[in-house]
């Protein structure tokens, strides 16, 4: 009887070891997706903020007036082009 316990504690045992290599197996892994998750998210920090100052500089009144002038071939309005419409005969 004391060597069928003892076998089968053996076993437990053996199960017992397997279940902790296992489980630190799958701990040393989450670690590492962690660790890359968290460098991802720097990393999509960084662009956010990089993005966030080219809207700021793209939206600028003097670059939009800049292009207009440059691209577009627009000029600033003046009283001398201005045309008025009027309704008439009523």
């Amino acid at each position: 009887m004391t060597g069928k316990l003892n076998v089968v504690l053996t076993v437990l045992l053996v199960g017992c070891a397997l279940s902790v290599v296992n489980a630190r197996y799958q701990a040393r892994h989450l670690f590492i997706d962690q660790e890359k998750l968290l460098q991802q998210q720097r990393q999509l920090e960084i662009d956010w903020a990089q993005l966030q100052l080219d809207q700021s500089t793209l939206g600028k009144n003097e670059r939009i007036d800049q292009i207009a002038r440059s691209q577009l071939d627009m000029a600033p309005l003046t009283p001398a082009r201005t045309q008025y419409l009027t309704e008439g005969g009523k």
